[in-house]
């Protein structure tokens, strides 16, 4: 079997994996919350593989609901080494039609009162995220989706916003002017807290719509979008099932696997000891190794 445990975090439109060989859904308990469903485990030839569909299986939740942290603490929880996400958004670019896909490198966080940390008072921790993604990861999910016969751009910026309503075309002009590329409602603080449990993250986009800066085009139409999800999402399969397949045999180390080492500030004597308790998944290498 394989070093690598991939978690994949399926987004609109992308609900299971029928891909996955000796598949079963199971709970995984979050001190955190309640993850978005139950995390679907199974392989890919040699690769362990933990799905778990953002938005739960027939999109129950609302992107500002979604529980990014007890997403993550039940992915590490199961096993992941490394996080792959499927998200559906729109684009800033003319150079991103829809129906392409493209890899994530830069994130805007325009997202309103979502829990963005695991640390807490009594256990401060500041990690670096000024590089969010992992870039093997980001190289091999955009050939994977070449592999696959889709189109796919590398480096882009993503805004997320609160939503759960689309843009208006003032803001989506604005957001072009920040320079962001894509547009979605989910990526944060999903990457920031992959960053915190030690697991190289990567974003492959699924470019829907224009979302709404070009005075020729009109606005965001629902009904189009998930047309275009779903068209989308028969590709994304493919992809996963390339990307998982092209791993090397030996998951050699990421220096984002020890983004915690030098990142925690608190006094060992000051340390809340119930939130160290909740980290036990997330942080606990680094305080058994204390």
């Amino acid at each position: 079997m394989s070093e690598w445990t991939i978690g994949i975090i399926g987004g609109s439109g992308l609900y299971d994996l029928a891909e996955l060989e000796d598949a079963q859904w199971l709970r995984i308990k979050s001190p955190w919350g309640e993850a978005s469903d139950d995390v679907l485990c199974g392989r890919i030839g040699d690769v362990r593989v933990r799905f778990l569909p953002r938005h739960g299986r027939g999109h129950t939740r609302l992107p500002g609901r979604v529980d990014a942290r007890a997403n993550i603490d039940a992915l590490k929880r199961a096993g992941c080494t490394d996080i792959l996400a499927i998200s559906a958004v729109g684009s800033l670019s003319e150079d991103l039609a829809p129906g392409r896909f493209v890899t994530v490198d830069q994130f805007i966080d325009h997202t309103r009162g979502r829990a963005s940390t695991f640390f807490d008072n009594g256990l401060v921790a500041h990690v670096s995220l000024g590089d969010p993604v992992c870039p093997r990861l980001s190289r091999l999910a955009a050939r994977a989706v070449e592999s696959a016969g889709g189109a796919v751009s590398e480096a882009a910026t993503y805004i997320a916003i609160e939503g759960p309503q689309f843009s208006t075309r003032a803001e989506s002009r604005l957001y072009r002017h920040w320079g962001a590329e894509v547009i979605g409602m989910t990526a944060m603080p999903e990457a920031r807290l992959a960053r915190e449990a030690e697991l190289p993250y990567a974003l492959l986009a699924m470019v829907t719509d224009w979302d709404a800066w070009r005075d020729d085009e009109a606005v965001v139409d629902v009904g189009e979008v998930i047309e275009q999800m779903r068209r989308n999402s028969a590709l994304a399969r493919e992809a996963i099932v390339a990307f998982c397949r092209s791993l090397p045999a030996r998951r050699t180390p990421s220096p984002i696997d020890r983004a915690l080492d030098d990142a925690v500030i608190t006094a060992p004597d000051k340390h809340d000891r119930a939130l160290l308790a909740k980290l036990d998944a997330v942080a606990g290498r680094l305080f058994r190794a204390g």
